[in-house]
């Protein structure tokens, strides 16, 4: 019997692994312990995550994001790329360009996917993309500097030294690991290409996307209180991103020749919404996001900016959602319990040992951290009694990967290559974490 349906299965696998498929999701639903406190709690924690990351992170993080991305796509000049990031360019300048870039953004695990998977598509070579990604969440200046006020100046430093070294290694070992197939890729990306420049100046296209990324940052700029210089910034924030915003329309109507009329009407609604509404700017936002697409798709040279941005959306924000439900299951919010209790935790990374600072560093590239979130989270761990070496792993793996992270990570560069790279940062987080621990414990 047991070999007819081996049989059966080799001849239709498809159907065999539908029901195979159907079956363990029968057997899942059938047993899940509902009911129970653990389970409902976890449940409802994921979806105040999700909810939080909605309200928190798709308007004012995602949307930009997917808009650059796109923009990416379509003006960026191909040929600059594979010269400065593609797979043929020189491995100190790629990675070192890569890393400065992605500096500069200081944005979280998911709102840099978009971006890393623009310059990967548009040619950049995989070490130079990979760099950008860690460097994006990892380097960021005022989170270092953060982590050196709130829990001292030496794991401040030893997380700013071990993100910059992390970038630059893990970006050259991918390159290294996969350096034929990238290869094969660049042969590929220059057959039939020519100059692709639509005729703007370098520093237009620097000032074009100069000024979203500015938008971006601005408007995802944190509360850090404590911090006078920060929390000026912090004051005018809004002020500063509407002025980024009316730079970035000037230079659409000056460059691009957009209507006047219509970018002048979506302003003048943009400036009601923030009137009407000064307590909910994420509907501003919003409305100067989707109507600044909705001109673009209205005009035939750059319907493609939008046809690209939601692309980009439609692939990666479903798979962000759903994997932010999940560790929100399983982790819970910071301060808040999912299915695995804190105790549990606290007791695993509880001293330098290996072992801990290897729990540490998985730990942290499954769990979501927004920007700067980690270092409340990492504080309240070592009053717990957490030891620096796993404090430090946490740190280094946590911002620049999460669950979501990682399976968007999968679409862009398939499953091989997303394994390697996630194994890279847990393992060279747990590393910096055991010989930073022991040294600290002499």
């Amino acid at each position: 019997m047991l070999h007819r349906l081996i049989a059966l299965y080799r001849e239709n696998p498809r159907e065999g692994r539908l029901f195979a498929a159907i079956s363990l999701g029968f057997l899942a639903i059938y047993f899940i312990p509902a009911g129970t406190g653990r389970f409902d709690n976890a449940v409802l924690e994921a979806v105040y995550l999700t909810n939080w990351y909605a309200r928190e992170h798709v308007i004012l993080c995602l949307l930009p994001a997917f808009v650059i991305a796109g923009a990416m796509a379509v003006y960026i000049s191909q040929g600059s790329v594979m010269r400065y990031l593609g797979p043929d360019a020189s491995r100190p300048v790629a990675l070192g360009v890569a890393s400065i870039s992605g500096t500069l953004l200081a944005v979280c695990s998911c709102t840099v996917l978009p971006l890393f998977g623009g310059i990967y598509k548009r040619g950049a070579g995989l070490g130079p993309a990979i760099a950008f990604l860690y460097s994006g969440p990892a380097i960021n200046i005022m989170a270092i500097v953060v982590t050196a006020k709130v829990l001292g100046a030496e794991i401040g430093l030893a997380r700013g030294v071990g993100a910059i070294v992390f970038a630059i290694v893990i970006g050259l070992i991918m390159h290294l690991i996969y350096r034929h197939e990238e290869h094969d890729r660049a042969q590929k990306s220059k057959r039939g290409f020519g100059g692709d420049d639509d005729g703007k100046p370098l520093s237009i296209t620097i000032a074009f996307f100069g000024l979203m990324v500015g938008i971006l940052v601005f408007a995802n700029w944190a509360s850090v209180p404590g911090s006078p210089v920060w929390m000026a910034v912090y004051d005018v924030k809004w002020t500063t991103t509407a002025l980024l915003a009316a730079g970035f329309a000037g230079l659409l109507i000056w460059q691009w020749n957009w209507p006047v009329k219509q970018v002048a009407g979506l302003a003048a609604i943009v400036i009601l919404a923030a009137v009407i509404f000064p307590q909910h700017p994420q509907l501003a936002f919003a409305i100067g996001v989707i109507g600044l697409m909705m001109i673009a798709l209205t005009r035939d040279q750059d319907r493609e900016w939008v046809d690209q941005s939601w692309d980009f959306t439609k692939q990666i924000l479903p798979l962000l959602v759903m994997g932010v439900f999940i560790a929100g299951l399983l982790l819970g919010r910071p301060g808040h319990e999912g299915l695995i209790p804190n105790e549990w935790v606290q007791a695993a990374v509880g001293d330098n040992s290996l072992t801990s600072t290897a729990l540490a560093s998985v730990l942290g590239a499954f769990m979501y951290f927004s920007t700067l979130t980690e270092i409340p989270i990492v504080e309240a761990l070592m009053g717990a009694g957490m030891g620096k070496g796993p404090a430090l792993a946490l740190l280094l793996a946590g911002p620049a990967l999460s669950l979501p992270n990682m399976l968007v990570i999968r679409t862009v560069i398939g499953t091989q290559k997303t394994l390697v790279y996630c194994a890279l940062v847990v393992v060279m987080a747990t590393i910096s974490g055991f010989v930073y621990g022991n040294i600290q414990s002499f």
